[in-house]
């Protein structure tokens, strides 16, 4: 048969009824270290171009690198965590590949011997399901530089006038993350390779080895896709859509593969084994390279670096200190603070329960704590198209905040100028009361002042009232709330209100 790139798309629906999608997904993270895999260089985000770099770093001659202890350390916090074992004596590799942002030509990975391998990992799908991926392999390398491409209309190389190459980012310690195949997750295949990166970026950051910000490029996932007749076919030959950086790309990179996929399948051609672009703008892929196999790398053991053996012992006393793993973590939160699992969807989805977590911590109630984050805080962050992370007020605040309307000194809606000055600066919501004034009126006497006045200007509605009819004294408590610019409490208002008419 004829190989192909791209035919007709084929509905989803259609697709994953007539093929079995297989998955491959293969994560590369960033990991957390002060300085670079092979050299003292530092790691930071953001810094001018070629300032962070060293001799190793530049591939210059004579240079030799350095194998960074913290990295190992990390890489083995990882494969614990994703239930691998740890190689006693592993050792490093040239893979050998024209990199036109690693000046040296070729990258220091491993091959052959990674430092952890034969591991698994449960994810949580949004319906409960639970879906385990087994783990491959997890290994340590160094990430490339970064090229910018002047001039073209998209940013790729294509069209571009020139290109510029940025060396910081080269050498900073990555483990890459290997699946074995995929099977078994038919139609929902798009989900689940969404909540596995997911749940990878989540254990990274419970781990502490890497801020693990997708939009930074500390996590990056390259999708492998094929498709079977079905699930007792040979494999079907893959595609690997490189550098996928957000968790609902990832899905709609899926989607769309099993529906080109199926559409080359379904004019009688033969699907290319190669890598692809994902573009956010549409949701589609396209062509990259020609994708090349392990023997094509030339790997072979890299000669300036000794084996790495870590001792068990060195290995057992980084278990001891793993952290809960975040599925267990999320159902004992869900228990505790007593959310419906939709409820808890929410919270993982918006990035809030390490907030709701800290501010339950801080002397709120579950229910508080959600109230704001998932309401007004995340209605701001919308607003302002940030994380919820990046607002200006802390869980400690929020906790401070809640606790005054629970005493009955705000409501809501002066809680929720008061968060106005918080989010401005202006302190914490204790010091935002005083210097605004906005505490809720609790002597009577003003009360009472307010509300005679209002049944004075009222009468017909205090006969309704007299008369039995208590509709219509939400009138009167609105004009009291307004004399008082809404620091009444409406409660002890409508008491009094009824007590006033009354006599």
């Amino acid at each position: 048969m004829t190989a192909a790139t791209t035919t007709g798309l084929v509905a989803y629906e259609d697709a994953v009824r007539r093929y079995d999608p297989v998955l491959g997904i293969e994560v590369h993270v960033e990991l957390g270290t002060l300085t670079k895999m092979f050299c003292a260089a530092e790691v930071a985000y953001g810094g001018e171009p070629n300032t962070q770099v060293t001799p190793v770093s530049l591939g210059l001659p004579g240079a030799l690198p350095v194998v960074n202890g913290k990295a190992v350390e990390y890489a083995i916090r990882i494969g614990l965590a994703l239930n691998c074992t740890i190689s006693e004596n592993c050792r490093f590799a040239r893979k050998n590949y024209f990199y036109p942002d690693v000046p040296k030509n070729f990258q220091t990975s491993q091959y052959d011997e990674p430092i952890a391998f034969d591991g698994w990992i449960d994810i949580e799908l949004d319906d409960g399901e639970v879906f385990r991926v087994e783990i491959e392999r997890a290994h340590m390398e160094e990430d490339a530089g970064k090229n910018t491409h002047v001039g073209g209309a998209t940013g790729r190389i294509q069209g571009a006038e020139y290109s510029l190459v940025d060396y910081n980012r080269a050498g900073i310690p990555l483990v890459e993350i290997v699946t074995r195949p995929i099977e078994g997750a038919g139609e929902r295949a798009p989900e689940v390779a969404r909540a596995y990166v997911q749940t990878l970026r989540d254990i990274f950051r419970s781990l502490d080895v890497s801020e693990a910000r997708m939009e930074r490029g500390n996590v990056r996932a390259d999708v492998n896709l094929s498709l079977r007749p079905t699930p007792g076919s040979p494999l079907g030959t893959r595609t690997e859509t490189k550098n996928v950086n957000s968790f609902r790309s990832i899905e709609r990179a899926v989607r769309y593969e099993v529906s080109r996929q199926a559409g080359v399948l379904d004019a009688g051609l033969t699907v290319i084994q190669e890598t692809r672009h994902f573009h956010e703008e549409d949701g589609t892929t396209s062509s990259g390279r020609v994708k090349s196999d392990a023997e094509d790398y030339r790997y072979f053991p890299e000669p300036d670096l000794v084996p790495v053996a870590p001792s068990r012992e060195w290995v057992e006393e980084i278990r001891a200190t793993l952290p809960e793993m975040p599925v267990a973590r999320r159902r004992r939160l869900q228990t505790e603070w007593g959310y419906a699992d939709a409820e808890m969807r929410d919270v993982v989805n918006a990035g809030a329960m390490d907030l709701i977590e800290a501010t339950v911590a801080a002397g709120t109630s579950a229910a508080g704590a959600r109230k704001w984050w998932m309401g007004e805080l995340a209605r701001r962050a919308n607003q302002d198209e940030v994380t919820l992370e990046d607002l200006a007020v802390t869980p400690a605040q929020i906790a401070q905040l809640q606790g005054l309307v629970d005493s009955g000194r705000l409501n809501d809606k002066l809680a929720r100028q008061v968060l106005d000055g918080v989010l401005a600066g202006e302190g914490d919501p204790e010091a935002v009361v005083v210097a605004r004034g906005l505490e809720i009126v609790s002597d009577d006497g003003p009360l009472l002042a307010a509300i005679d006045e209002a049944l004075a200007a009222q009468p017909d509605i205090v006969e309704k009232v007299r008369g039995g009819n208590q509709g219509p004294i939400g009138a009167i408590i609105g004009a009291v709330m307004k004399t008082t610019k809404g620091q009444a409490d409406a409660k002890r208002v409508r008491e009094l209100v009824l007590d006033r008419i009354g006599s």
